[in-house]
């Protein structure tokens, strides 16, 4: 279990690093970066992704599941409201 929250911290610590060293570069990007945490429907589908691989990721792996299936959730979020913005 420690491995998969320390690989998944690293992840998260690698995104947010990029996204300080962007808004560094070009200020204002941040706030376009996270901007999924206000968009309904990509919070929607982090949901969906979170249960569902949560359910499985649990059955199969226990702990270790649900810390890659809310991984999966937020890159999900993320993808779509990138798609939905252009």
């Amino acid at each position: 279990m420690r491995q998969a929250l320390l690989t998944v911290a690293v992840i998260l610590a690698a995104w947010i690093i990029k996204t300080a060293v962007t808004e560094l570069r070009h200020p204002g990007s941040a706030s376009r970066e996270w901007a999924f945490f206000q968009d309904s429907r990509a919070l929607s589908c982090g949901a969906v992704t979170a249960g569902l691989l949560g359910l499985v990721g649990w059955l199969h792996a226990g702990g270790e599941g649900l810390v890659w299936a809310l991984l999966a959730a937020a890159l999900a979020a993320y993808a779509l409201s990138k798609v939905r913005s252009g």
